[in-house]
């Protein structure tokens, strides 16, 4: 997509916040508490036999995690991982024709949550040095992908729907779009464009789920739980944010997109659906500066 100008870091090696989510998803295979405890043990075996030693112990994996992953960060994957795991399986359960994973990273739904006979047909949207980064992982670690269809583009030259289109990806079919942790490094010009064939190559009954910062932790405002943490350790990583959405202007961001809310997040929210014991007492705190939206494109 021509609108993206700046080369970053990530079409010259994989993403580092990809490798993050990663390592979390991997950690919370081995939490024992249910609020923690996760089911991806692809992340797992992705990993640097070192990294994998150190998450196995809980004092360990709780140091590596308390150095690497901002306030409420290791949280907030693991309730977002949750949500998207859910609407991936009610998609497969509901017989969608197609799930689009823009920027998959080292996701791994298209391994854990189906088996080689459902029809419906994954795929998966990423920069080329990430995609081939994942497969040597799968080769290396003997992981077969399935029928997951990997989709290389050059986000500065090429358009999503040319690619997807010479990769087999249908218009007008009942698609499951999923944008995780990747509106926030977009700009206006991108988010436009990727909404716009969203909206354009959707069949009936087709949702999008997607999470997105808000537009005060661009302006540095320091509103929210673990903000200023995330935002410095973003921004050195040489992927930083660039786009965001004010608090309270979710649903007009979805009106103007054809789109209407199925269930909107923020980190109380998924606080009390994730992280509350028996008692009601809260275990963990999300971090601040995400929502999470599933929705569904208007008929």
């Amino acid at each position: 997509m021509n609108s993206r100008k700046v080369k970053r870091r990530i079409e010259k090696k994989s993403s580092r916040t990809a490798a993050m989510t990663c390592v979390s998803r991997a950690s919370s295979f081995y939490e024992k508490s249910p609020n923690y405890k996760s089911n991806d043990y692809i992340a797992l075996k992705l990993l640097p036999k070192f990294i994998h030693l150190l998450i196995k112990s809980k004092r360990m994996r709780s140091l590596l995690l308390k150095k690497v992953a901002p306030q409420g960060i290791y949280e907030y994957v693991i309730a977002r991982t949750k949500i998207i795991d859910g609407i991936f399986v009610n998609a497969i359960s509901n017989n969608f024709n197609q799930i689009l994973l823009f920027g998959a990273g080292f996701d791994s739904r298209g391994i854990r949550l189906i088996d080689e006979n459902e029809k419906t047909r994954i795929f998966e949207l990423d920069v080329k040095t990430t995609i081939s980064d994942k497969l040597k992982q799968y080769k290396k670690r003997k992981i077969d992908p399935g029928k997951i269809i990997f989709v290389e583009i050059d986000f500065n030259t090429e358009k999503i729907e040319n690619k997807l289109k010479t990769a087999g990806f249908q218009y007008d079919k009942k698609t499951l779009y999923i944008l995780e942790g990747i509106t926030m490094y977009l700009n206006d010009s991108a988010i436009e464009e990727d909404f716009k064939f969203i909206t354009e190559s959707a069949g009936m009954g087709s949702e999008v789920v997607f999470d997105y910062i808000y537009q005060s932790v661009l302006e540095e405002e320091n509103l929210y739980y673990g903000e200023q943490q995330i935002y410095q350790r973003v921004k050195k990583s040489g992927e930083g944010w660039t786009f965001g959405i004010a608090e309270g202007d979710i649903n007009n961001f979805l009106q103007q997109r054809g789109l209407e809310l199925i269930e909107h997040m923020d980190s109380q929210k998924l606080e009390e659906k994730y992280f509350q014991d028996k008692n009601g007492n809260i275990v963990g705190k999300v971090n601040g500066t995400h929502c999470i939206v599933y929705a569904r494109i208007k008929d």
